[in-house]
């Protein structure tokens, strides 16, 4: 399907979200009636991955893509929201359209490994009652995400891995493929180029280093954090992990406390970029961490964090945070973000690139 066609798909979305909000509005049935002004706030903030994105290497029809792409997330998992919906649902909703959104490295779009298929990773937390659930090595599961919420609600563990995952999934009815369901040209290109460098390494007798390896190659995991109206913040995280990963490599992304971390008590964060740093630095739980013990704002922490921790080590990317007041923050080190957030009080911000911000 060309970017013009999907770009089609997703306004068509786009009208029969607008459709429905326009239908009258029950929300403030159990309010007492009070103004939207009045209510609790409610909110929802995503990304679409970070690395080398500028101006210079996009064209316009690439970018209305990406920005038609992030704007139907939004509006779908804001939609449950503002219907008195839950966060979880909302979470699962925004996530769920990029997972099927090629321009995503999530799902169907999903980077290769270096033997030429898809494995796919996922999380999901719960910041009322800090259940979590997360998958990792999935290679026949449609919605990842859909198969974390499984595990969170439905098993007595937090984390399944490869058949093992996919056996569950099965069980509990969920939408089995086949791997090459998730194939897109433009990763598989990214593939060859990436297994050029590593045979242009080995001819050298250099090591690739994981602060040099190229991360035009492997942007695009996906995450969501929502605020309801309850004040449940959820976070959820999907992808499709490094180009031309090797051994069943896991990253950060389906890793509670790294990828992805919620807390009712402090705020949410989804989290995308070189994982092996985000892991080692446990930057979801430790930016929540400094908003609950350090009384720092989301904004001060998660800055400090991507910029003074994460960077100087070599580690590259961003994170989407919301806290319990809906207020948003979306810091990160590199050249652009793909990013959107929509709340009760701020309406809604798409951004992609660093001078946005």
């Amino acid at each position: 399907m060309t970017i013009q066609a999907r770009i089609s798909l997703v306004a068509a979305a786009l009208l029969t979200i607008t459709a429905c909000s326009e239908a009258p509005n029950t929300e403030t049935a159990g309010y007492g009636g009070a103004n939207a002004s009045e209510l609790p706030p409610i909110g929802i903030v995503i990304h679409g991955g970070a690395g080398t994105i500028t101006r210079e290497n996009m064209t316009p029809e690439r970018e209305a893509a990406f920005t038609a792409a992030l704007t139907a997330a939004l509006d779908a998992g804001y939609a449950i929201l503002e219907e008195g919906g839950d966060s979880m649902d909302a979470v699962i909703a925004a996530i769920q359209l990029m997972e099927e959104e090629p321009l995503f490295n999530a799902g169907r779009g999903a980077v290769y490994t270096f033997d030429g298929g898809h494995e796919l990773d996922a999380s999901l937390m719960h910041g009322g009652t800090l259940d979590a659930g997360a998958v990792s090595g999935v290679r026949t599961v449609r919605s990842p995400i859909a198969l974390a919420r499984e595990v969170m609600e439905n098993s007595r563990h937090v984390m399944l891995s490869a058949a093992g995952a996919e056996e569950f999934a099965a069980e509990r009815g969920l939408e089995l493929v086949d791997n090459t369901y998730f194939n897109t040209e433009h990763r598989y290109e990214q593939l060859q180029r990436a297994l050029e460098l590593l045979r242009e390494q080995d001819r050298s007798g250099d090591h690739i280093a994981h602060a040099d390896w190229d991360r035009a190659f492997d942007m695009g995991t996906v995450g969501a954090v929502a605020l309801d109206r309850a004040g449940n913040i959820v976070a959820g995280t999907s992808t499709g992990g490094m180009t031309a990963k090797r051994y069943n490599r896991i990253g950060d992304s389906p890793i509670i406390g790294a990828g992805t971390w919620a807390d009712n008590a402090s705020c949410g964060v989804s989290a995308t970029g070189h994982g092996e740093y985000f892991i080692r630095y446990n930057v979801s739980a430790q930016i929540c961490s400094r908003v609950k013990y350090l009384g720092e704002t989301i904004d001060a922490a998660g800055r400090y964090v991507i910029h003074e921790e994460l960077l100087p080590a070599g580690g590259t990317g961003g994170v989407i945070i919301m806290d319990a007041q809906g207020n948003v923050s979306m810091p990160f080190n590199t050249e652009g973000m793909y990013r959107g957030a929509r709340t009760s009080r701020e309406g809604t911000v798409i951004g992609i690139y660093a001078e946005e911000e």
